[in-house]
């Protein structure tokens, strides 16, 4: 029996058991997928025993991305684009890093919003760390023309310019309005908004009419900022779909079969979030 798990620190919130054990019981596939706190201290010695402990491989989450991405003997382009991994496994004696988040963003988009670039109107991004990292080489990937990054700090923007290059431009965060007017998307990546915590500030006026708004904050799943895109008539992309299309190719990795997304693992899920 194949087994895998998530690991993190803490994990208690993860919902990716749900997930990955859904599929299970639905291919009928005779496996196991939990999840297992990892304090930092013991983190090499947990991926360096994979193997031995029976597991095909595992789901890192926060604060293990960067440091497992590091501990990698072979690392894929997804994990070296954001420099981060979240999706591991073992061959032939060598632990495998991948990063699924810029798929599971782009598949969400896409699945929703196929034709979301078709004024090839520059990109608001919020934020900038990993998720933001993902989510910027997915849209540069697709064709995006240009990504405007917003974060309170410069520092973490500027090194997005120069891993990305010149269509990434670094924007001062009281910025966020006045030089988003043109956007034809507008991404929130920060912790703004999570169980109702503060808000992005983002000025439902000030964006056209067209610009789709989405957060991948998925606690809960209508965050603030989601109502006032939906009430200013905006089209909107909530948090939860990214979680669920990032852990299709890990789950095909492990246990050999590409799993759909369905309306009902989505209610399935949805269900356990508070709103």
């Amino acid at each position: 029996m194949k087994k895998a798990c998530v690991i993190g620190w803490p994990i208690e919130q993860s919902r990716s058991p749900m997930i990955h054990t859904y599929w299970l019981n639905h291919y009928g596939i005779e496996g196991d997928y939990t999840k297992v706190a990892v304090e930092p201290a013991a983190l090499t010695d947990f991926i360096r025993g994979l193997e031995a402990n029976g597991l095909a491989g595992c789901s890192v989450t926060v604060p293990h991305k960067e440091a497992v991405f590091a501990l990698a003997d072979v690392r894929h382009a997804s994990a070296n684009a954001v420099g981060a991994a979240n999706t591991i496994w073992h061959d032939r004696g060598k632990i495998i890093a991948a990063n699924t988040d810029t798929y599971g963003y782009m598949a969400h988009l896409k699945s929703h919003h196929p034709d979301w670039n078709k004024r090839e109107a520059p990109v608001t991004v919020l934020g900038a760390g990993g998720s933001a990292r993902a989510i910027i080489y997915g849209l540069l990937t697709d064709g995006a023309s240009e990504v405007r990054v917003f974060n309170r700090s410069s520092a973490r923007p500027q090194e997005l310019v120069r891993h990305f290059g010149p269509r990434v431009k670094a924007l001062p965060w009281d910025d966020r309005n006045s030089s988003s007017r043109d956007s034809g998307l507008l991404i929130n990546t920060t912790t703004l908004g999570m169980k109702g915590d503060g808000d992005p500030g983002v000025d439902m006026a000030q964006l056209t009419p067209d610009c789709i708004v989405s957060d991948i904050v998925y606690v809960p799943l209508e965050t603030g900022l989601l109502k006032s895109a939906r009430l200013s008539g905006r089209c909107t992309l909530d948090g939860l779909g990214m979680l669920l299309h990032q852990a299709v190719p890990a789950f095909e990795t492990w246990f050999g079969v590409r799993p759909d997304v369905t309306d009902e693992l989505y209610k399935r899920v949805a269900a356990t979030i508070e709103v």
